[in-house]
């Protein structure tokens, strides 16, 4: 019997499994490659990650980084890449470092550097998630981490000023978008009908760019112009995390709603059949009640019946 796993992550919002790029790239793959996790959202009432999420927790083993994860369910013969080849295997590693070069700085200064989008959302939507008084602490600590690692990829020459920085950053995202778009194409999945590891990356990156209500939506305007890759995510919540494409599910898809939805649908058969069970018997044959015949008593006060002449 193969080990529990429990995947520890952030929450979601405005129709999103999870607002959070990594722990949205993983909840993917799992959901893809039929990997059977039990979905953790951090709230006030779970312990404050330490680390980097998503983690994944295996009876002693955890693991932190989508890479990682992905590898070690891999292992665990959850592998949504089987039937690719070698050159397919190779795109995807060369699609997933273009979407961390070029996509991902774009992705964390919307979320987290942008000000007017950080104040207005970012920082309230996690603070609301983790208990005080880290939550007056985290969020500012996730936000200079976020532009220490844009600056270490972009910030060198010929880029100096941030300003100078952001400008080329939105360039290389809009570039990045164009190309994946054109890659997709008409088709459902980047490798044909059945979605892999680089569907579960891009997922992972572009949901929240076209999912999430910021106030400066210039990314998020670029993306709705490339209709197949605005499908693409909708088609994926809709089928995988059975969310509508106006987000009006709820969020997430924890362990408690998966349970109440399946009591739901256990009650509405059961209230089928019992409907079914209600229509035969009206259009079956009625009979008249059979009247109940008087017994009488025989000589010696025995009675006179058929059960008396089968008893010895």
């Amino acid at each position: 019997m193969a080990a529990p796993m429990e995947l520890s992550c952030w929450g979601g919002d405005w129709g999103l499994p999870s607002v959070h790029p990594e722990s949205l790239t993983v909840m993917a793959y799992a959901k893809f490659s039929g990997a059977p996790l039990t979905v953790n959202t951090i709230n006030k009432s779970w312990r404050t990650p330490k680390g980097d999420l998503p983690v994944l927790v295996s009876e002693d083993i955890v693991i932190s980084q989508p890479a990682k994860i992905l590898n070690f369910l891999r292992k665990q013969k959850y592998n949504a890449d089987y039937d690719l080849s070698a050159k397919q295997g190779a795109d995807t590693l060369a699609y997933i470092a273009l979407l961390e070069e070029k996509l991902l700085p774009a992705l964390l200064h919307t979320f987290w550097i942008e000000a007017e989008n950080y104040c207005s959302v970012t920082k309230p939507w996690f603070a609301s998630r983790i208990a005080f008084p880290l939550s007056l602490y985290l969020p500012g600590k996730m936000s200079r981490e976020a532009l220490n690692r844009i600056l270490l990829t972009k910030g060198g020459p010929p880029l100096y000023s941030l300003t100078e920085v952001e400008a080329q950053i939105y360039r290389d995202a809009k570039e990045c978008l164009n190309l994946l778009s054109k890659r997709l194409g008409t088709s459902q999945f980047f490798f044909g009908d059945t979605p892999t590891t680089l569907d579960a990356f891009v997922f992972g990156f572009l949901a929240p760019i076209y999912k999430v209500c910021f106030p400066r939506v210039h990314l998020q305007e670029h993306l709705k112009q490339l209709p197949n890759l605005c499908r693409f995510c909708d088609d994926i919540l809709t089928c995988y995390f059975r969310l509508t494409v106006s987000g009006h599910s709820p969020a997430g898809q924890d362990t408690a709603d998966a349970n109440l939805q399946k009591l739901t649908q256990l009650v509405n058969k059961e209230s089928n059949l019992i409907e079914k069970m209600d229509d035969n018997l009206r259009k079956s044959p009625q009979h008249p009640p059979r009247k109940l015949t008087t017994l009488k008593l025989a000589a010696g006060g025995e009675e006179s019946s058929p059960m008396s002449r089968l008893s010895p």
